[in-house]
């Protein structure tokens, strides 16, 4: 069940998803209350688990992390605990930065990050490919990104 949420609460989560370093007092001022409420609101937002976690978004280029794709993961279905067995292993692997089931052509999209694109040959025919539970894989290569957007799409007002 959705936790009830006034505009006060609504601003607050855009204003963080904005910017999670912004002071309590510049929150504060920014939504209207003092600080001492204002940080209540944050708070009680947290214990509902509304806030999960505040992070840092790294520029991956300027580590070095240049290779941004795409992978479409057909499971082995018939092979014994095939969808247990393949998240463990892809859990190990640090370069897979995000995974989802999908519907379609495949069973997963897997969000890959590596270095270059040697790193990322040595992924797929070292790490990937030893998979035995992948039947298939599909890579889907991205040139640049257009869009990204911290800001979740809900009706803040």
């Amino acid at each position: 069940m959705q936790e009830k949420m006034d505009k006060t609460d609504l601003k607050i989560l855009k204003l963080l998803q904005s910017n999670s370093k912004i002071t309590n007092l510049d929150l504060s001022k920014k939504i209207g209350l003092s600080p001492a409420p204002t940080l209540e609101r944050v708070k009680k937002l947290e214990t509902l688990d509304i806030i999960n976690s505040y992070h840092a978004k790294v520029n991956a280029s300027k580590l070095g992390l240049d290779v941004r794709t795409f992978i479409l993961v057909s499971l082995a279905w018939a092979k014994e605990n095939a969808y247990e067995n393949f998240l463990e292993k892809i859990n190990n692997i640090t370069e897979i930065t995000e995974c989802y089931i999908v519907t379609g052509d495949a069973d997963f999209l897997l969000k890959i990050i590596c270095k270059d694109m040697p790193a990322y040959e040595k992924l797929l025919f070292k790490k990937l490919s030893k998979i035995e539970e992948i039947e298939r894989l599909k890579t889907l290569m991205t040139l640049s990104k257009v869009k990204s957007n911290a800001v979740l799409p809900f009706d803040y007002e």
